[in-house]
């Protein structure tokens, strides 16, 4: 994976996050019945449940679309998609069996049905792991790589 594949993944995968970051923003600011329901998994409000992981995925995606240390962004965009693929597991755990609700309300204004909107989010979440994991592992490949090459004098290094 090259340098410049890297950062277009890192751009994209921030304005991916940052994406449903605002979509639960705006699902949060609504008034509908369905936000004080409790989130089967961490038992708070859905209301509640928008405002902190919308929180957090619009730090991940500032630092993604912000930042410059590769290693830092794609580690947190690992580690949020980890978290979402451990959630969507806790949710077959229990055998909740629907779609996800990580849009929230903005399915019914875009008029996309749950099911559409979850299939689209698996797929973005299928994104995030191998595009993190492979950034994370030809980094450290790369490093490796760096360590046991032994060191060999270039013009700047030599002493006059």
């Amino acid at each position: 994976m090259q340098p410049k594949l890297i950062r277009l993944f890192l751009y994209s995968a921030g304005a991916l996050i940052l994406a449903t970051a605002v979509a639960k923003f705006f699902s949060a600011s609504g008034s509908a019945r369905i936000l004080q329901s409790r989130d089967p998994i961490l038992m708070i409000p859905l209301q509640y449940v928008f405002w902190i992981v919308g929180g957090i995925e619009l730090a991940v995606a500032l630092v993604c679309l912000l930042g410059r240390r590769a290693r830092l962004q794609a580690g947190l965009v690992a580690w949020l998609a980890t978290n979402f693929v451990v959630y969507r597991l806790g949710l077959l755990w229990i055998g909740y069996h629907g779609p996800c609700r990580c849009l929230g309300s903005l399915t019914g204004a875009l008029h996309i049905s749950p099911e559409t909107a979850d299939s689209i989010m698996k797929v973005v979440l299928v994104y995030l792991l191998i595009g993190s994991y492979a950034t994370l592992l030809w980094q450290w490949k790369r490093g490796q790589n760096a360590r046991s090459t032994p060191h060999r004098a270039e013009p700047t290094d030599v002493v006059v």
